[in-house]
């Protein structure tokens, strides 16, 4: 729950920026980078839209693919061939719209991913189609491509065809996935200042992520944004701190002010060089734009995104290997504004939801001030100076970093700590917020949340409820108080929802509120059932199957995994299967279907955790990688026998999900009905379908 004084502190975002162009100063928001390479499933737009009230609660902006066409549904937006054919691997034109519109309505923009420096023509080399836009007709002609494009194979296909380029080069580097686009033709920029002009004011976008801005000038930049007027921009220059520098200020308007951020490279170089190599001090490096106080109102920070990322074993990329945690936390305590990765945030939800909050609470922004005050090999801890009160961040090695060190000074509460992390907040006249240090979410068991006053006021008391009213300075105070300083723990042994007020000088002065929904999880099995389409037989003469889990362990050994020679029969196919445990301490598990030599192969499929059923395409990725199709819901009569059996062993009060775990008795639940007849309602069972005497049940 978002305390009051974020939202003032948040309206007042609102009213500096909508005026502005580029990136604001004094911007405390926090992006999300809504996408991981090959994320069709997670990033549909019917699925972030789902999830639209939790990203919300965390999230000021929400950056997504490029959502026009690109001739197939198995591609992640780079390679451009309509502009306002709004369809996509990730939804339909009024399913990105509705998705807009819903996060739009709750407070968070959505950043549009515009690709603008090349284009993938429709026909043969040089062949782009015509669109018609509000009674304007746009195309781009073989003229409108850089004379130098692919270096010098465009113009020698050309003069081949007996075609004409244009007589410009680039204004930048040459990239030879698709026809570099001239910049300085008047026709493509008319096609790219109506296109973005769409992107805000028809499809709703607040504002924009360029692609590749080195493969053309800045001052092109500078153009559409005057002409767009996106709130917010972000330009992805990859190179040298010095060069994003000086590519920020080229892209300066007519009030010789920059018209856009960049993300800041270097301070993602600073992190992985401190996990990968050993050494925290890395992080004391001052060669990024959050350490210039004229460039870090421009810094979007970030430690991971879709072009560094681990993406399987064979595409390692460039990644953080381990400590994400760590990474994090560094992230969301410093200034610039933080862009957090989706994987990351789907793997630490409650823990970023946490810093995230802190960040929020102490008032940091894109213009805060830090000081470094430790860097060494085992740990780096800095403090920053935010509009409500300074947090102090310490990150390092997991054995070192503790609640007795390092000693920072000045009078610090800890707020918040994990592996190889904590946050500290300076006490100060004047501020004065009740803190808990757990995240609303479900709990496997027994929850421990610590209760702190952040406060000056050695008499402040803490009261609380457990039902969701509103603690008054009648209601129950925790033993301890007055306590102001290491606060008091409280362990929740059943659901509910926590708020927790503070009392001073006889009044509640601030509340928080949290629920906690403690459910015992349940140890179970997932059988993976996998076959190629008849046609492909030939190709998959074999099926290995390479799984890892949540926690990174490979079941089945190294790539490309173990044969398998298990089968089964359902509907006149032979399917391969393999049934694996689900632990606690492996939630989930990722497979890639591939023969014995591991090629062919197909695409990552991550997030397993019950019984799935996968069919292997014929249609492959850019890479190379065959699709596969999730079938499981064709199968759900499978999952309700197993259900049945279950039952029928014990008992008819049994309640389970459709991968066979009991949930719950019967006399502990009542349901919601799919016509929407209220049969009451259980706060301890989240939406979904449940099996009750051997029937199908929806919880609304």
């Amino acid at each position: 729950m978002k305390r009051l004084f974020l939202f003032i502190h948040f309206a007042f975002y609102i009213l500096h920026y909508t005026a502005a162009q580029g990136w604001p100063s004094d911007y405390g928001g926090v992006m999300l980078q809504g996408f991981y390479w090959n994320s069709y499933a997670d990033t549909k737009w019917t699925n972030l839209e789902s999830q639209a009230e939790e990203l919300s609660r965390s999230f000021d902006l929400i950056w997504v693919p490029q959502s026009g066409w690109c001739g197939s549904m198995n591609n992640m937006g780079y390679t451009p061939k309509y502009y306002w054919t709004q369809r996509s691997a990730f939804g339909t034109e009024a399913e990105l719209r509705s998705m807009i519109q819903t996060f739009k309505r709750l407070g968070t923009g959505l950043i549009a991913d515009v690709v603008v420096n090349h284009r993938e023509p429709t026909n043969g080399w040089f062949g782009y189609p015509v669109e018609t836009y509000q009674g304007e007709t746009y195309q781009m002609l073989p003229t409108d491509i850089c004379r130098n494009d692919d270096g010098g194979k465009a113009l020698a296909e050309a003069q081949r065809q007996g075609v004409s380029l244009s007589e410009n080069n680039d204004t930048g580097e040459d990239w030879d996935g698709c026809r570099d686009v001239d910049h300085k033709s008047e026709n493509v920029r008319r096609i790219i200042r109506a296109y973005t002009k769409y992107l805000i004011d028809d499809l709703g976008y607040t504002g924009f992520r360029y692609d590749m801005v080195k493969g053309f000038s800045a001052e092109y930049i500078a153009e559409y944004n005057q002409h767009s007027k996106p709130q917010f921009s972000v330009g992805e220059y990859w190179d040298s701190n010095q060069n994003i520098k000086n590519w920020i200020r080229n892209t300066k308007g007519e009030d010789g002010n920059p018209t856009s951020a960049a993300f800041d490279f270097q301070f993602r170089y600073n992190v992985r060089d401190a996990i990968n190599k050993g050494s925290w001090a890395y992080l004391k490096t001052d060669n990024r734009l959050i350490a210039d106080n004229q460039m870090k109102p421009y810094a979007v920070t970030f430690v991971e995104n879709h072009d560094m990322e681990y993406r399987s074993a064979s595409e390692q990329q460039d990644p953080i290997r381990r400590d994400t945690l760590q990474a994090n936390a560094f992230l969301l305590a410093m200034p610039g504004t933080p862009c957090v990765f989706l994987t990351n945030w789907m793997a630490y939800k409650p823990e970023i939801q946490l810093m995230i909050e802190a960040r929020k609470l102490a008032g940091i922004t894109n213009t805060s001030t830090y000081t470094t005050r430790f860097a060494q090999t085992t740990y780096y801890a800095a403090e920053i100076t935010g509009h409500h009160t300074n947090l102090c961040v310490v990150v390092g090695n997991r054995d070192v970093v503790s609640s007795d060190t390092p000693a920072i000074e000045g009078d610090f509460q800890e707020i918040l700590s994990g592996p190889g992390y904590r946050y500290l907040i300076a006490r100060r006249e004047g501020f004065n917020h009740a803190w808990l240090d757990k995240a609303s979410g479900t709990y496997d068991s027994e929850v421990s949340v610590r209760a702190v006053a952040l406060t000056t006021d050695k008499q402040a008391k803490l009261v609380y409820t457990t039902d969701g009213s509103m603690p008054t300075v009648d209601s129950p105070v925790l033993a301890d108080s007055p306590a102001s300083t290491d606060g008091v723990t409280l362990n929740l042994t059943q659901s509910c929802t926590l708020t927790l007020g503070l009392v001073i000088g006889g009044k509640v002065v601030d509340t928080i509120q949290r629920t906690y929904n403690i459910v015992e999880f349940q140890a179970h099995t997932a059988t993976i059932y996998c076959r190629p389409l008849a046609t492909l037989v030939s190709t998959w003469p074999t099926m290995n199957f390479y799984i890892w889990t949540s926690n990174n362990t490979e079941l089945n050994g190294s790539w490309p995994g173990r044969q398998i020679t298990e089968t089964v029969e359902i509907d006149g196919n032979t399917w391969y299967k393999q049934t694996v445990n689900i632990t606690s301490q492996q939630r989930f598990v990722n497979l890639v279907f591939s023969t014995g030599s591991g090629s062919p192969q197909t695409v990552d499929i991550t997030g397993i955790s019950d019984d799935a059923f996968f069919i292997i395409k014929k249609t492959t990725n850019g890479e190379g990688k065959y699709e596969v199709n999730d079938v499981t819901g064709n199968y759900t009569d499978i999952n309700e026998i197993k259900n049945e059996e279950l039952r029928m062993k014990n008992g008819t009060n049994a309640i389970y999900d459709l991968s066979g775990r009991r949930i719950a008795n019967s006399q502990l639940s009542t349901f919601r009905s799919t016509s929407g007849r209220s049969q009451g309602e259980n706060s301890q069972l989240n939406k979904g379908i449940y099996i009750r005497n051997g029937k199908k049940v929806v919880v609304k």
